[in-house]
């Protein structure tokens, strides 16, 4: 992630449920209101556990960063925080527009010290916000992205469900997160559609909103041929809810093979990156396209070439503004179904894994 300000514990899957299972209470002061924000910030305002893992690594690297000064949080100065933010990141090549969510933490931080009195007022309260374009979005062009979906196979298990993710993500242009966070019980049969492999998803994403989007034929055939694997038989994947991890990992870095069961089991957002950027590299594929949301934006961007109104994109890709939210939520599945299967870049792929299959289905 050049020019990141991601903390490297984030790659390793570090998220904000391993850090509040430790005792609270044995650390300094300032640590305690620290997880104490990002607790408001995550169960209260709604914000993902990777977004809070962001926080925190920010506002340690702040604490770092002020300890070399002898002081700590709660003695920054609107000077340190200035210094912090601007000058300091732009000497570790930190862009602009990743510098916004460093600014983005301390300011919140610092207001909730001010907002509890711990502080008498916040000293980021000043604190400029650094300007950034918005980068236009790169979209994989469609033959790459049938190259990435063609370059695992299906001849074993690991093949088979890096095939299935990859057909989610181009099927449905969700984020690796809304892979992440499925459950078995989340691939449910479409009763608005015909035939029993008619499928649709329930998709989790930023800050735990849902949709139901409808998935295609040979997408939902390739997710059913890895659901039958015998391998995925033999791993206990049952949630505290009673459902199952959708797609899992076969090992864990930290985890003996007996604690790695259930909710461990599920891959996290930087392991779909991770298989993205190997299948690509092994396409032939320029890293440039090499990450999920390149799918997503070629999702999108097939939707938009074919005409589908802004309503039904909105619908089918979340971006759901508040304002319209209840506008479009109602759209019938069975016209999102017609224009998934008419514009989504799957329709247009001259093969799939399960082109064959699905033609023999549908006789």
């Amino acid at each position: 992630m050049r020019g990141s300000c991601a903390p490297s514990y984030l790659a390793r899957g570090f998220f904000l449920e391993n850090v509040m299972s430790e005792n609270v209470e044995t650390h300094p002061n300032e640590i305690r209101l620290v997880w104490r924000w990002l607790e408001i910030k995550q169960h209260n305002e709604g914000r993902s556990p990777i977004t809070c893992a962001l926080y925190r690594g920010h506002i340690f690297g702040l604490r770092h960063f002020l300890q070399d000064r002898g002081k700590d949080l709660l003695d920054a100065t609107t000077e340190d925080l200035e210094h912090y933010a601007g000058q300091h990141q732009h000497q570790k090549k930190v862009r602009p527009i990743s510098r916004r969510v460093v600014v983005t933490a301390i300011r919140g931080f610092y207001q909730f010290l001010a907002d509890k009195k711990v502080l008498a007022e916040s000293p980021a309260r000043s604190l400029p916000m650094p300007a950034a374009g918005s980068p236009l979005p790169l979209a994989m062009p469609l033959h790459y992205a049938e190259q990435l979906l063609m370059q695992p196979g299906l001849g074993d298990f690991i093949a088979i469900r890096n095939t299935a993710i990859i057909g989610v993500l181009v099927g449905t242009g969700c984020r690796a997160s809304g892979v992440c966070n499925l459950n078995e019980g989340d691939f449910a049969i479409d009763p608005e559609s015909t035939g029993a492999h008619r499928r649709k998803l329930l998709l989790r994403e930023k800050g735990k909103k849902e949709r139901w989007v409808p998935l295609p034929f040979e997408i939902s055939l390739l997710i059913e041929a890895y659901l039958g694997c015998p391998e995925l038989q033999e791993i206990d994947r049952t949630t505290k809810n009673g459902d199952k991890v959708l797609f899992v990992s076969l090992a864990h870095p930290r985890l003996g093979a007996h604690d790695h069961y259930g909710e461990r089991r599920r891959l996290g957002p930087w392991s779909i990156h991770w298989i993205v950027r190997k299948t690509a590299r092994a396409a032939g594929i320029p890293d440039q396209y090499a990450h999920p949301h390149a799918l997503r934006h070629l999702f999108g961007a097939e939707l938009a070439e074919d005409d589908v109104d802004l309503l039904t994109r909105q619908s089918l890709l979340g971006h759901a503004d508040p304002a319209t939210t209840e506008v479009y939520s109602h759209l019938a599945t069975r016209k999102l179904r017609k224009v998934v299967e008419k514009a989504g870049p799957v329709a247009k792929m001259k093969t799939t894994p399960m082109r064959g299959i699905e033609r023999r289905l549908q006789r």
